[in-house]
């Protein structure tokens, strides 16, 4: 069936691989963002913390599916201006919820939150009834985004899945995100030949769940199909440190070599050493299952900048 579909931040890195998912689908696709631009479908210029033109938006566009993506996403910039992050994020929300209560009561809608929402210090891998425990700015921005959704859900019957992903890479994603910068990193060195390319990273004990991008959008169309109103994770459910992304990445360029350097100042002093979700209530709901490996998305991230960095 034929569905017209509305993404907030579908200019962004997830929004752009959801609204290439849906076109190929058939999907009808209107994209909102700040600066309206789209690879697939049409884009709308919309300041979504002004809840004047998201209702307008809202209301013209008559969706039957709303996926809400759009957010400050960088958990480390989140400590740079703790203040935006929770302005932008926690009135984005609010100014979306109003916007679906009055405009689009009946559209089926999944919310992405974050994984970053769960308390550290619990068992692992971490199920949807994991305590919550934001750690970040970031984290507390998506945990209001989280429970307003549930509230607005509750409160005025709208159909809201809320979804969080875990970390999530792949093409596309800016290299302020780790895999991407270390991505960038070794499609320069493959271009320019360098004998030694030097990394410096933070902590390289940590851990993380990492899912492809294209992964991650699948799970977000299957839900907005078979999902339930409640909240999935979205995740594989093992983790690969940043020493592991490391030696994946010396294998990729050699015979390049890595001079790692590990920076005391991006050491954070509040790390959460391991975080890993279990995708058994998304499995069981729709029978997704995580299909693009870690390495195949280093390989393919490698790929795509080399493909856009400048001739030496």
């Amino acid at each position: 069936m034929r569905l017209r579909v509305l993404i907030t931040g579908a200019s962004g890195f997830a929004g752009g691989h959801l609204a290439a998912s849906c076109a190929a689908a058939g999907d009808d696709i209107i994209g909102l963002s700040r600066s309206g631009e789209v690879t697939s479908g049409q884009g709308r210029s919309v300041e979504l913390r002004d809840p004047v033109a998201t209702r307008d938006a809202f209301r013209e566009v008559r969706p039957d599916v709303i996926y809400h993506l759009a957010a400050l996403s960088s958990v480390g910039r989140s400590w740079e201006d703790p203040a935006q992050t929770m302005i932008e994020n926690t009135e984005t929300a609010v100014s979306v919820l109003e916007a679906i209560r009055h405009e689009a009561p009946s559209a089926r809608v999944i919310w992405v939150s974050s994984c970053e929402v769960y308390a550290a210090e619990q068992p692992l891998p971490i199920a949807e009834s994991g305590e919550l425990g934001p750690a970040t700015p970031y984290a507390v921005s998506k945990v209001s985004g989280d429970l307003l959704a549930r509230l607005y859900a509750e409160a005025h019957g709208l159909e809201i899945i809320r979804v969080r992903p875990f970390n999530h890479a792949g093409p596309g994603q800016r290299p302020i995100f780790v895999l991407s910068s270390l991505a960038r990193q070794a499609a320069e060195a493959r271009r320019t030949r360098a004998e030694v390319v030097r990394i410096v990273t933070g902590n390289p004990d940590t851990r993380r769940d990492f899912t492809d991008v294209r992964d991650v959008v699948r799970a977000y169309r299957l839900l907005a199909e078979r999902g339930r109103p409640g909240v999935y994770n979205i995740s594989t459910g093992t983790s690969v440190s940043a020493g592991e992304q490391l030696a994946l990445l010396a294998e990729l360029i050699a015979p390049t070599r890595i001079d790692h350097v590990i920076d005391p100042a991006l050491v954070r002093a509040h790390e959460v050493m391991d975080r890993r979700g279990s995708h058994e209530r998304l499995t069981a709901d729709t029978g997704w299952m995580p299909e693009i490996s870690f390495r195949q998305t280093m390989v393919d991230t490698v790929a795509w900048w080399e493909a856009r960095l400048p001739e030496p």
